[in-house]
């Protein structure tokens, strides 16, 4: 029977699933500062085999297409530094996806990298299979140094940058990732203008950096609440002695401002032309559908992680024993992404929302935005209050009116709540 909301694909209830795929667990060739899976190796310890088995590769990726019932199946390749595996581990990726993948499936790949390894051979081999390569770059050269460094505390800056070249030359498909930190928020259009103009990015995803102190090893939902500042206090921000986020996060205000100054450009010149993550997704959100990336969506829990050694993990957020979902050498993959639990995990990210943000104008594009930030109190000291919230309210307020044009002149009607509720969202777990 086709429930309300449901899409069907080849008569069956759709069903679909993303997992980040961490063949390397945490191993890197980078020591960035700010980087929240370096820590993971410690926490989770080290296996015998720092890298993902041929084994469970081939475990992984059939139950992969098991898990989704959809005309198209996505594979993220992350890391670490998924590179460092060499093209040979990613030959036998495409092998055996061919081996698995149904055939009125489409199969596509996409790889997270810091882009120090890239060389002709993988650009080659990259472009010959329709790679979408995600390429972390921070900006020009001194502020993608400040925090992203080697193992001997030397920028990587021109490898980057060399890497990007590359990806160009061999016209491999290609988007940026650029992290938003402590330092980089305040140079909005610096940092705009290189990716667009420099790198030459078609596509931009920002990543505002934010982890609060002791994030190595206490699992988002495991704070003290009773340590949550107040919103907008000088301990709710970096810097301050005491503050409950890390020196290199970025301000909530400033982060309001990086967006609102990155959007007024984008708004003038590159409207059409460059796709930037969240500036699209207002524009979605304002029309009446729900959020198409998983911050703002009214759920979460379809983006789980897999692990080097097969475990998985609610979210790529959440690698932390409290949220081990199981080994799909023991579950099957389908039955831990659909599972009550995983279910119940997603459906929380609304239901935890404090009052203040069910009163906010704003729920219907935000909904609270990553639970993973969710740690300081509201001005009435309430817990689980978004720490970016000011510098949401901040681009949101700003942008209300240049997106209500674009809604209108795409010859949409501006809504501003989502006509999808979040419990049609989710796929029961039935077979």
């Amino acid at each position: 029977m086709k429930l309300p909301g449901q899409r069907m694909f080849s008569g069956k209830p759709v069903r679909r699933v993303h997992v980040m795929v961490k063949t390397i667990g945490s191993m890197c060739n980078l020591d960035c500062t700010y980087c929240y899976y370096l820590p993971k190796g410690e926490l989770l310890g080290v296996p015998k085999h720092w890298a993902m088995s041929e084994d469970t590769l081939e475990t992984f990726i059939r139950q992969y297409f098991e898990a989704n019932n959809h005309k198209e199946v996505v594979f993220s390749w992350q890391g670490g530094e998924p590179t460092l595996l060499g093209i040979d581990f990613f030959r036998k990726v495409v092998e055996l996806e061919k081996k698995y993948c149904p055939p009125d499936v489409r199969c596509e790949n996409d790889l997270q990298t810091n882009g120090t390894l890239l060389d002709d051979e993988w650009c080659r081999f990259l472009y010959d299979n329709r790679f979408l390569v995600g390429l972390s770059i921070d900006g020009p050269q001194k502020l993608h140094d400040d925090y992203r460094k080697d193992r001997h505390g030397r920028g990587s800056f021109q490898k980057v940058f060399r890497g990007a070249r590359l990806l160009r030359k061999h016209r491999v498909n290609f988007s940026v990732l650029c992290c938003v930190n402590r330092t980089t928020a305040k140079h909005p259009l610096v940092v705009y203008r290189f990716l667009r103009d420099r790198v030459k990015a078609k596509r931009i995803q920002f990543i505002p950096i934010v982890e609060p102190v002791g994030f190595e090893d206490t699992a988002p939902q495991h704070w003290d609440t009773t340590r949550m500042p107040i919103v907008g206090t000088p301990h709710a921000r970096p810097g301050h002695e005491g503050s409950v986020v890390e020196d290199w996060s970025v301000d909530p205000e400033d982060w309001g401002r990086f967006l609102c100054r990155v959007f007024d450009e984008w708004y003038r010149k590159d409207l059409g032309k460059i796709y930037v993550n969240y500036f699209e997704s207002c524009v979605e959100t304002w029309m009446g559908h729900v959020a198409p990336n998983c911050t703002f969506a009214p759920m979460c829990g379809k983006g789980l992680a897999c692990e080097r050694d097969g475990s998985v993990y609610a979210c790529d957020h959440y690698v932390y024993p409290e949220f081990r979902m199981g080994n799909i050498s023991e579950k099957s993959l389908s039955d831990m992404a659909f599972s009550d639990r995983q279910e119940h995990f997603g459906r929380m990210k609304e239901g935890a929302l404090p009052q203040c943000c069910r009163d906010c104008d704003y729920q219907f594009t935000c909904f609270g935005e990553c639970p993973k930030n969710r740690f300081v109190r509201s001005t009435s000291g309430e817990p689980g209050l978004n720490y970016l919230c000011k510098g949401w309210k901040i681009f949101f307020r700003h942008i209300d009116q240049p997106v209500q044009r674009i809604v209108r002149g795409l010859g949409a009607e501006v809504i501003k709540q989502p006509r999808t509720k979040a419990a049609e969202h989710w796929v029961p777990s039935k077979k």
